[in-house]
């Protein structure tokens, strides 16, 4: 029991199997890195300042991007820093707190995601209720479920996880504190233990997906009597960003934590972890971009007002 209390850091391996591939790495994260912060900063400028993206549709995307920010944030600035040093430790605290904003900031993207799929449903299956059923309260609403649902998940989660003995072994192999690394360093493989944090997994992405499904089962159903092809396409237009931004982000996440652990794979769930830790922030801001007409005509107008600012 000695042992166990004195663990007072980690190691976290991350990518040291490549030295060469370090700074190339940290150039490539780095760069990747200020473009996601770029983006959804931008993202949450353009629909704060222009009135007519005031709705329903843009506000979850605006608390979405603000809560990838910050999801990015536990992660990659540590990971970087741990690609140009030497020593890649991390403290217990530390670690705990990672693990903690991770797992509450993926969870409240969750139900994000499902909060604006119901929207997408209330607006083609109900048009002419969508301002009283997704008025502003509603909406703070769900987004103040969103948080506490997933920051409570998160905290059950890291409690178990961190109430498991550590002794000895401290690496990590992983690039930071994600769930199984971290219980795989533990001092005794506990299967209850896991068979909870599965379970929570399981709530975590397949309840919201499932949820998911069943507002674009109804959204489907509703697009398919629109007796114009023309309609039809609008109407499918305004879900196809969040559905491509759906796909990946469960896909990949799915991939990773509902995977038996008869196939899990150190190497392989690293490079997947990179997937829903870099390229998903970066999907948000750039597909709401490009295939939104809106808010490219809002990025537009704000582009022409700074250039005629500078002309001036």
């Amino acid at each position: 029991m000695m042992n166990e209390t004195k663990v007072m850091e980690f190691v976290l391996i991350g990518f040291s199997d490549f030295p060469d591939l370090q700074i190339p790495l940290f150039v490539f994260f780095f760069l990747t890195y200020l473009v996601i912060l770029t983006g959804n900063v931008l993202l949450m400028t353009i629909i704060r300042l222009h009135r007519h993206l005031h709705i329903p549709m843009y506000f979850f995307l605006s608390i979405l991007s603000f809560s990838e920010t910050c999801y990015t944030f536990t992660v990659i600035p540590k990971m970087l820093v741990n690609l140009i040093t030497e020593k890649k430790s991390i403290s217990f605290t530390g670690c705990a707190a990672q693990m903690f904003f991770f797992i509450g900031f993926a969870g409240t993207n969750c139900i994000l995601l499902t909060a604006m799929g119901y929207d997408r449903c209330v607006a083609i299956c109900k048009p002419l209720h969508y301002r009283v059923l997704m008025n502003n309260t509603v909406c703070s609403q769900l987004v103040a479920f969103a948080v506490m649902t997933g920051f409570t998940l998160s905290l059950i989660n890291t409690y178990i996880i961190f109430t498991l003995p550590f002794c000895g072994e401290k690496e990590i192999n992983h690039y930071f504190c994600d769930m199984r690394p971290v219980i795989q360093a533990a001092c005794t493989q506990n299967n209850e233990t896991e068979i909870v944090i599965f379970i929570i997994c399981i709530v975590v992405l397949c309840v919201p997906f499932l949820l998911i499904i069943l507002s674009y089962i109804l959204i489907f159903n509703t697009i398919l009597k629109i007796p114009s092809t023309e309609g039809k396409r609008k109407a499918f237009s305004t879900c196809a960003s969040h559905l491509t931004v759906v796909v990946v982000h469960f896909g990949c996440a799915s991939i990773t934590y509902l995977r038996p652990k008869s196939a899990y794979s150190l190497e392989e769930d690293t490079l997947i972890s990179v997937t829903y830790t870099v390229v998903t922030p970066l999907l948000n801001p750039v597909v709401y971009s490009l295939r939104n007409k809106d808010v490219q005509l809002a990025l537009r107008k704000s582009l022409g007002r700074k250039l005629c600012t500078w002309m001036t």
